[in-house]
């Protein structure tokens, strides 16, 4: 069985879809537990469809931005083994599947409700002008990324009918702006001299650069999410949300470890589950937020 999974993960098409990359779309379900939510079946239903959805147009601008970076991606050591950039597969065949995972998308999301929808169509919006052109715009390119995160998280909120507490979307875009200025770091360090090659918009940062975005981003962060742990309207009000705020800070200085120490940190999707520490401090946070709601 594990020789039969290990042969689909090496399959061009199965890796034109990306789906690691899908564990970021886990930011839909945040709704779900924020929102305490999850006693009826019905909800977890719309917020897994939702989800989905997001995987599904996700991948259809995965096979966009392959596509448009068929050039660029030859000249970074493992991009290179993408299936566009290694010819396993043609741009036409790429093409179609990409618009049969927009159409499907926006189908099930339309079914969930209309407005997630909407939502929907404005991510794969956002991805095709990154995809053309916002990437190669300094900073603008990982604010987009942030955005991408924030739209996931709202989208959670619309298929489930519940209200996000605004500081656990600020969480959000913070988050995704450190993990973003951490893998622009990584590119700089790892690619050298080919940098601009691979990616135009490196050109406009440095190490020294991003040496104080990330620790700006990091800190503001755990702040922010202190902050949301005894103030949001949906937490309890004993406190005791506070409790994970230690996993949180673990979690975020285990990562600038990883980044900083080992010179990680340019695939955030494959490090969660490669290092055992920053994944099992993950693990207890959910573990830890999950038993917060559940008793308070």
């Amino acid at each position: 069985m594990q020789e039969e999974i290990r042969v689909v993960q090496r399959h061009p098409w199965f890796r034109l879809l990306r789906p690691t990359q899908w564990s970021k779309n886990t930011v839909v379900l945040a709704a779900l537990v924020f929102g305490q939510v999850w006693e009826e079946p019905f909800n977890i239903l719309r917020a897994v469809v939702a989800m989905i959805a997001f995987c599904l147009i996700s991948s259809a601008g995965y096979i966009l931005n392959d596509w448009v970076d068929i050039e660029s991606d030859r000249h970074h050591p493992i991009k290179r083994r993408r299936p566009l950039a290694s010819g396993a597969i043609s741009v036409p065949h790429a093409a179609g599947l990409g618009a049969v995972l927009l159409i499907v998308s926006l189908s099930i999301s339309f079914a969930v409700s209309p407005w997630l929808m909407l939502v929907i169509a404005a991510y794969g919006a956002l991805m095709t002008c990154y995809s053309l052109w916002l990437k190669h715009v300094v900073i603008i390119d990982v604010f987009v990324i942030s955005i991408g995160f924030l739209l996931r998280a709202f989208a959670g909120g619309v298929a489930v009918g519940v209200r996000i507490s605004p500081w656990l979307m600020l969480c959000t875009v913070l988050l995704a702006l450190f993990l973003g200025f951490c893998k622009r770091r990584n590119e700089i360090m790892t690619l050298e001299r080919n940098a601009t090659l691979h990616r135009r918009s490196l050109s406009g940062y440095s190490s020294q650069i991003l040496d104080i975005f990330i620790p700006l981003a990091a800190s503001s962060t755990l702040l922010a999410y202190s902050v949301y742990s005894f103030t949001a309207e949906s937490v309890p009000r004993n406190g005791a949300m506070m409790i994970t705020i230690p996993l949180v800070g673990f979690a975020i200085f285990r990562y600038l470890y990883l980044v900083y120490g080992r010179a990680l940190g340019g695939a955030p999707e494959v490090l969660l589950f490669r290092d055992r520490p920053l994944l099992a401090s993950i693990v207890l946070w959910g573990l830890a937020v999950a038993g917060v709601f559940w008793l308070g």
